[in-house]
């Protein structure tokens, strides 16, 4: 047994094993999250106070978040503050999935946390927008970000509060001193919400897994089948090859269609607009069937491995945002995986409330989907040449 060659392959077999299933567990095992965009407004518009410069407050901290930002050694830090000019832009930045979440400073902030002082205390409040949709782990970390951001204000705040009263030898009322305890109150409000839609934020890439296998096996099947006819001329090939075209858009269809029905019926997630989703997902089958039928025409049924090794590699990157992963992930493996744009898309359908259109989703996808039929009629050259003699013989 010994004296067989093949039997020391086995070691090495087993280390590239490791090492390729090792490599699609690092990604979600080493997620940190590097310059993940949060939005923040100052909209205050300051206060009056006699005898003394107009204060704002909110342009105050704004300016201290971004000098705390900037003094980090890090190259790259955990959020990238954006600065944002008005309310309803940071709304459209939200829903154009710009900032995982925002920090806003009401037009009238300076003026009731300068109310505290008086015997008619207001609280002034900040709202924070979580944005669901766009990522849950990332959009969970932009909110804990942004929610110790407004509690260390609070405690600054309080701070600076007790000592102006304290010095001015005040006794507090009852109303100032429970007021003093959360000098700034917060209204968190989740947009593009994920409960809103589907019972599970990360459905996308649920969905990703059976329809990417179900269209890896049919293209493989079909393959196989119309490998063993007997083809004698480039003429029957290309004719070969359009049923085999012609099948794969019937597979798309039916896996579009059948697995939107499947995860709304049985599974039990709200699919907002059932045929825009079904009309995606056609498109995006039909699309991966075209691709991986492009490339085990030209290396055969062995080249099934590499759609494999992608759904291996894509599950645990499609479920990270792009801002978590790390520089390898980042710019040399989740470029290159065609199934993001699957995710992305179902993600504007089922989160954004966006309809079936020609966005950049589809259009990737089309693109994919043409360039992969080229590649398939190209294939045409690979005719062997003993079945060519055979034609011409005959």
């Amino acid at each position: 047994m010994f004296k067989n060659k093949m039997v020391w392959f086995a070691p090495i077999i087993a280390i590239v094993v490791i090492f390729v299933f090792s490599l699609t567990l690092f990604p979600s095992v080493q997620a940190k999250p590097k310059n993940l965009p949060i939005a923040i407004v100052n909209e205050d518009q300051g206060v009056e106070i006699p005898n003394q410069p107009k204060v704002n407050l909110g342009k105050n901290i704004v300016d201290m978040i971004q000098t705390t930002a900037g003094s980090t050694k890090d190259e790259e830090p955990a959020v990238k503050w954006v600065i944002v000019k008005s309310n309803k832009e940071v709304q459209k930045g939200l829903d154009e999935q710009k900032y995982y979440a925002a920090l806003v400073f009401p037009k009238d902030f300076s003026v009731k946390q300068a109310s505290l002082q008086t015997t008619n205390p207001t609280l002034p409040e900040v709202q924070i927008y979580i944005n669901q949709g766009m990522n849950m782990a990332a959009s969970t970390i932009a909110g804990q970000v942004v929610n110790g951001v407004v509690d260390n204000i609070n405690n600054n705040v309080r701070s600076q509060l007790f000592a102006a009263i304290a010095s001015q030898g005040e006794t507090l009322t009852v109303e100032q001193a429970s007021n003093l305890i959360t000098p700034i109150s917060k209204t968190i409000t989740n947009v593009n919400a994920t409960g809103e839609h589907s019972a599970n934020g990360n459905s996308p890439v649920s969905m990703f897994q059976p329809l990417w296998m179900a269209i890896m096996a049919s293209a493989a099947i079909v393959f196989i089948a119309i490998n063993k006819i007997d083809i004698n001329s480039r003429k029957e090939k290309l004719t070969i090859m359009g049923g085999q075209i012609i099948i794969g858009a019937i597979v798309a269809l039916i896996v579009g269609f059948g697995l939107t029905w499947l995860v709304e019926s049985m599974i039990g997630i709200d699919i907002p607009a059932y045929m825009d989703t079904a009309l995606f997902l056609t498109i995006t089958s039909f699309s991966f069937f075209l691709l991986i039928t492009a490339v085990i025409s030209w290396l055969g049924i062995q080249g099934i491995a590499i759609f494999a090794l992608m759904l291996f590699f894509g599950g645990p990157l499609l479920a990270l945002a792009p801002e978590m992963m790390s520089s390898f992930y980042h710019d040399w493996i989740y470029p290159w995986l065609p199934m993001r744009f699957m995710v992305e898309g179902l993600r504007e359908l089922f989160f954004f409330d966006k309809g079936f259109s020609w966005n950049t989703s589809v259009s990737a996808l089309t693109w994919i989907g043409i360039v992969s039929l080229i590649v398939i009629f190209a294939s045409v050259i690979k005719i062997q040449p003993v079945r060519l003699e055979q034609g011409v013989q005959e």
